[in-house]
């Protein structure tokens, strides 16, 4: 197995055998047990990431969720329990985290293109903040809030200049749809506070994300309370929020290394030290928003080798689900270079590897490529593939539709038992809204 997935097998999960174990239980019985492709994620993994998370940041820090990352409602469960608050980007997302249990006050709802449907339905229910990302939006904002005689929770999403960026996927600092320009901010803010409409909470800051630098994200916090400074003298009062985003990233590629949790502790811990005491943060709730960082660790996609090929001499194995199921990891969800996700024979975990290999999934497309001239065993049909760093942007962040194969469950492994929190979809599940009219009957 790769140096990459030595370690992770080794820090999360751990192997008997040669077989990757799961929450201690065995790849191939979890395999046996709902078929194949699968999502697994493990419970443990969840608690040591929350841990290492929670201790990192001090008491005045609320973590919310990003229900993007994965919206699994046992997932959402989960975090909740921990008294995490939710971050939300549609509606969708919304009722999910209602039936999660969410109280509407401890959810916050960011993102551009928010529809006028969708901003009455969250004031309606009484959403905790509405992040806005432009003037015309606060202007709808105004208008539905008024119509509903009612008064709208916003901050205001700001996109910071340059000296606050960072990451491997940077979002700010440049023109973007995503929040409003730092130094086109005053007017908006004007706007916002002259409202009677409106209950300014605060500013949300957007900057980058997949961030394994503690530096940068310091930076980006430092900058955050500048921002903020300005914002409250403006206002004329303390900011009920600064929400300085998500941006805590995840290892996936040779050459990255973890994000220095006991160094970021130190650093925020600073930062704090300077902040306590002054009038502009009296009673200021500073809110981070991991999801990348809270789950992407604890899952595994796995699925099974159903053929090996060779043609004109390169070697593939052939999986019984591909870019359908976890478009991430083919390469197609923002990379410029195709780059393998960490990758191994879950069932020869301590078998040598032999020549480089490409895998593929089901797919009549040449993008369904997983993995590229990486090295694993000499894998069999019937063996188990599984592709880490899963739990997040995986199975809900690709085209499960496309090709109309089956949907793949999710797992949940914890205290030595295994529950099914998504059963596998049909290719009939994808057709059932389908309305078809014979063109011979009419009926």
């Amino acid at each position: 197995m790769t140096a990459r997935v030595s370690s992770l097998v080794s820090r999360y999960f751990a192997s008997s055998g040669g077989e990757l174990r799961v929450g201690g239980m065995p790849i191939g019985v979890l395999a046996e047990r709902h078929g194949t492709p699968f999502y697994v994620y493990d419970a443990q993994v969840l608690e040591q990431k929350w841990r290492l998370l929670r201790t990192a940041l001090p008491a005045e820090f609320t973590i919310a969720y990003s229900v993007k990352a994965n919206p699994n409602p046992a997932l959402v469960e989960y975090f909740l329990a921990k008294e995490c608050d939710l971050e939300i980007a549609s509606a969708g997302e919304f009722h999910a985290a209602l039936r999660a249990g969410c109280p509407s006050s401890r959810i916050l709802f960011a993102g551009p293109g928010k529809t006028d449907a969708e901003l009455e339905l969250v004031l309606k229910e009484g959403i905790g903040e509405i992040h806005a990302e432009s003037l015309a939006e606060i202007r709808r904002i105004v208008a539905i809030a008024d119509r509903l005689t009612t008064r709208a929770p916003v901050a205001v999403r700001v996109n910071p200049g340059a000296t606050a960026q960072g990451g491997a996927m940077r979002m700010g600092g440049k023109p973007a749809p995503f929040g409003i320009d730092e130094e086109a901010l005053d007017p908006v803010l004007d706007t916002l506070l002259a409202s009677p409409s409106i209950d300014f909470h605060g500013v949300h800051l957007f900057a980058g994300t997949q961030i394994l630098d503690h530096g940068v994200l310091i930076a980006q916090y430092r900058k955050g309370l500048e921002i903020a400074e300005r914002v409250a003298e403006r206002a004329g009062r303390p900011l009920a929020t600064v929400d300085f985003g998500g941006g805590l990233g995840i290892p996936y590629f040779d050459g990255e290394n973890d994000l220095d949790m006991d160094q970021l502790r130190d650093g925020v811990a600073e930062l704090m030290a300077g902040v306590r005491g002054r009038p502009c943060f009296a009673g200021t709730r500073f809110v981070v928003e991991p999801g990348r960082y809270l789950v992407g660790e604890a899952g595994v996609y796995v699925a099974r080798v159903t053929d090996v090929k060779i043609s004109r001499g390169k070697r593939f194995l052939i999986l019984d689900g591909g870019m359908n199921h976890h478009l991430a990891a083919s390469g197609n969800l923002g990379q410029v270079i195709k780059r393998n996700f960490p990758i191994g024979v879950l069932n020869r975990l301590n078998a040598a590897p032999i020549d480089p290999v490409d895998v593929v999934g089901p797919l009549c497309t040449p993008l369904d490529t997983l993995a590229r001239d990486v090295r694993l065993p000499g894998a069999q049909v019937g063996d188990l593939v599984g592709i880490f760093q899963s739990g997040a942007y995986g199975r809900s962040a690709s085209p499960m539709s496309f090709l109309s194969h089956s949907t793949p469950p999710e797992i949940l492994v914890g205290g030595g038992t295994d529950r099914l929190i998504r059963r596998r979809g049909t290719p009939e599940d994808l057709f059932r809204d389908v309305r078809w009219q014979s063109p011979e009957t009419g009926s």
